[in-house]
């Protein structure tokens, strides 16, 4: 007779478990998206509207409006601790200037290509002939101008901070607000400065790493509850515009995404295998923040994300990265500053029947590949739109015509600009030879946050810079 003993299961392997592909970060974006989508569906199906939403719509609403609080509520001390720490990093490296130079200079290359798609769209697709909808549409917001722009570099305070005030039936209520734009100068001054003081800004510069640390935690904190912002987003927007509110400008829409789809899977693929790295290492690397970017609508609350995965998946050193991706994240938008703006000048003047020379095409172009900073810590693409039809002479009454559909198309303008603040560092790190080829190459697991262990250091150095020996003599063996 024998007996038969059963073998108890490994630790922590009990009961059921899901496969290891549905806990990726990928995979719990696709799956927000989708219930996002189902949720809003129903919402407007049973009867919310912007105006009177019910019990679910209200609940998407709130969900999502909380999630981008979030975001937006540790964006700025992200943005000032990560600049100065970057600018210190970058102490020991002799070609800052000319790491700098060139990634000002990809931007730009990057937007004149961009925009040029936006030109020939909106030729050849002709969006805004035929639309049936009426000329009387107003627009009442915010107007840009290169003068704003430019006095606007200069901060009225040390936190860029803003206040306005409205009163509604006799109650006043005060917004306050935070220029991205002049955040980045303060901390650009401050970072240069504490170059420049030397030794005695060692103590300032180790407080400022530690207050990175502990910021960047707080914000991996949030970005992992992104599925759940996902739902809100998502369901929000499908709830209040639906499917049959793009109906009317279909065409403009299209031409839209369709030149986003150009850069996005054709121009960034060309110049990432034209530098010779592999595509699918690229989109595989980036798209987390891609996914994020999509359905929060703000480069600057993905900026987190973005940097991760630029430095952990694309091998670009951190003392580079922590320069680049800020910067970009503020002034790099192919989507916001040029592919938009093009196809929507166009359209406006299709519209109203103005025909436009070969001089206004050239200004178009000028002022997408000039103008992008313009749209920092504004209103995005709405700015640089008025901004190109105000130099070009076209009514900006046509910019109303199309707020109704922008948050739609705000979620593919985002999630190009994203993919764009990743790519540039990583060809400027490719062309300079500072890029580790063998973290880019390296299989993925779907989870940017797999190696977060052990990231609370105490150490504020070590906070500052992880990895930084490697960087540091990566970028100083950056050839003449």
């Amino acid at each position: 007779m024998t007996t038969q003993t059963s073998t108890p299961p490994p630790a922590g392997k009990t009961g059921f478990q899901l496969p290891k592909w549905a806990g990726s970060f990928g995979f719990q974006i696709i799956a927000a998206l989708i219930v996002g989508l189902g949720l809003g569906l129903l919402a407007k199906y049973t009867g919310s509207t912007k105006a009177n939403p019910n019990a679910l719509g209200t609940t998407l609403q709130t969900i999502g409006s909380s999630y981008v609080s979030l975001l937006q509520t540790a964006v700025v001390p992200l943005i000032f601790t990560a600049v100065v720490s970057s600018i210190s990093n970058l102490r020991a490296v002799s070609n800052a200037a000319r790491l700098a130079w060139n990634t000002l200079l990809w931007f730009a290359i990057t937007s004149l290509i961009a925009v040029l798609i936006g030109i020939g769209l909106g030729v050849l697709l002709q969006p805004g002939a035929g639309t049936g909808i009426s000329q009387d549409a107003t627009y009442a917001g915010k107007s840009g101008d290169w003068w704003a722009f430019l006095t606007g570099l200069f901060p009225k305070n040390f936190l860029g901070l803003g206040a306005s005030t409205t009163v509604t039936d006799g109650v006043a209520t005060t917004a306050v607000s935070f220029n991205v734009l002049q955040i980045l100068v303060i901390a650009i001054a401050v970072g240069i400065a504490a170059l420049k003081v030397g030794k005695a800004a060692e103590p300032f510069l180790a407080l400022n790493a530690s207050a990175l640390a502990v910021i960047q935690k707080v914000l991996w904190w949030i970005i992992r509850i992104a599925p759940l912002g996902t739902v809100g987003l998502i369901g929000n927007a499908v709830a209040v515009y639906g499917w049959d509110t793009i109906g009317s400008l279909g065409k403009f829409t299209v031409a839209i995404y369709i030149g986003l789809a150009l850069v996005l899977f054709v121009v960034y693929p060309v110049l990432v295998r034209s530098h010779g790295l592999s595509v699918r290492q690229y989109f595989s690397g980036v798209w987390p923040a891609v996914q994020l970017a999509f359905v929060s609508r703000s480069s600057i609350g993905t900026l987190p994300l973005t940097q991760r995965v630029t430095e952990r998946n694309l091998g670009v050193p951190r003392a580079y990265a922590s320069f680049a991706v800020p910067l970009g994240a503020t002034t790099k938008m192919d989507g916001c500053a040029a592919i938009y703006p093009a196809v929507a000048a166009i359209f406006v003047a299709q519209f109203f029947g103005i025909q436009l020379d070969f001089t206004q095409y050239l200004l178009i172009a000028l002022v997408s590949v000039l103008g992008s900073a313009a749209t920092a810590g504004t209103t995005g693409a709405v700015v640089m739109l008025t901004l190109t039809l105000s130099t070009l002479g076209l009514p900006l009454a046509g910019v109303g015509l199309l707020l109704a559909i922008d948050p739609i198309l705000d979620m593919g303008r985002t999630a190009v600009n994203v993919a764009g603040q990743a790519l540039i560092p990583a060809i400027v790190a490719k062309r300079q030879s500072i890029l580790d080829e063998t973290l880019y190459n390296a299989p993925r697991n779907g989870d940017p946050f797999s190696d977060d262990v052990g990231t609370t250091a105490v150490d504020p150095s070590a906070a500052a810079a992880p990895a930084a020996g490697r960087d540091e003599r990566e970028l100083v063996d950056v050839k003449a």
